[in-house]
């Protein structure tokens, strides 16, 4: 980790504390023209530090920028399981995942950006990731499961980040089957999991976990084309809550302990209980066409289980489902 980086991470460590700049050079081994060097360009970045002589610096509560320490900080325990690199920007999480997974990286790997230029959903969609109010993250693994089986990474996740919704801001949230988290009767967030499998065994070689959440609504709101179909976890964030890194960490490490044992189904009793898809009135869309059901059931494969209007059922594994217009 470069100086600017650890410098940070002690801040982050003691936040709302003064350190002195004699106690963080050496600290970390360095001069105090070097530690000073290293805070002025973290303050160039945006981090609220204070600078008080004979007493040091001081990283304000206020302050809540992402960064790798902000994020590693919330992960306790779990600290060990994960390799978290934040950027500024990027085009997609998944896009550099996937570079990093096909070099090699790490299962737990963990690519965080506070915005992306070219977001991605399912079915090619964009996911409109704006600065400073959302969280945006990919997570590399490496499951010894079939291509088929992948769908439980996905479900696990959905729950994974339902819950910590819940933990972190209070509000409750639903999911809309097979992903889609839902606040306040509108989508707050969107999974894409993506991955390579090995052709001679059929397994995956590594799966790539997109996920995008909107924590507060941007300034200038949303674009037209999704204004009536996403909204944000809240509306606005006491300032000092940390409240995106927090969310992460918390994330990170509700998903890992259902990946950890992803056989056993942890999770698919909370699921279903938030599966508000269950009993409503859908259309089921394939390519440019469209067939009304009835949305029955989820089964243990975390299957949809529709009846036509024919009266013939399926089980759905993936696609596209629309809910008609019904209150949520």
């Amino acid at each position: 980790m470069e100086l600017k980086g650890q410098v940070l991470e002690t801040l982050e460590k003691n936040k709302g504390q003064y350190i002195s700049g004699n106690d963080l050079a050496e600290k970390l081994y360095v001069s105090r023209n070097a530690v000073w060097k290293a805070v002025k360009a973290l303050k160039e970045d945006g981090h609220d530090i204070q600078a008080v002589t004979h007493k040091g610096y001081c990283l304000t509560r206020d302050s809540d920028i992402l960064s790798k320490a902000s994020v590693d900080k919330h992960l306790g325990a779990f600290s060990g399981m994960f390799g978290t690199e934040v950027f500024k920007s990027l085009a997609s999480t998944n896009t550099t995942l996937k570079e990093l997974a096909s070099k090699g990286a790490r299962e737990g790997t963990v690519v965080i950006a506070d915005e992306q230029s070219g977001g991605r959903g399912r079915l090619g969609r964009g996911f409109y990731s704006p600065a400073g109010t959302g969280i945006y993250f990919s997570l590399l693994l490496r499951p010894n499961v079939n291509a088929a089986d992948a769908t439980l990474i996905t479900t696990a996740a959905a729950v994974a980040v339902a819950e910590s919704i819940e933990a972190i801001t209070g509000v409750s949230a639903k999911i809309k089957w097979v992903n889609d988290v839902f606040c306040h009767g509108r989508k707050v967030s969107g999974i894409l999991t993506e991955g390579a499998f090995d052709m001679e065994s059929g397994r995956m070689e590594f799966v790539v976990l997109g996920i995008g959440v909107n924590v507060t609504i941007p300034e200038s709101g949303y674009p037209d084309a999704i204004a009536d179909i996403v909204t944000a976890v809240c509306k606005e964030l006491p300032s000092g809550t940390e409240a995106r890194s927090r969310l992460i960490a918390e994330i990170l490490k509700r998903f890992w302990s259902y990946y950890q044992r992803l056989g056993d189904k942890a999770y698919l009793k909370d699921y279903k209980a938030r599966a508000f898809i269950i009993g409503q009135d859908i259309d089921v869309i394939a390519g440019n066409a469209s067939k009304k059901a009835r949305a029955l059931d989820i089964d243990d494969d975390c299957r949809l289980i529709v009846r036509y209007e024919d009266g013939t059922q399926q089980a759905l594994s993936s696609g596209e489902v629309s809910i008609r217009p019904r209150s949520l």
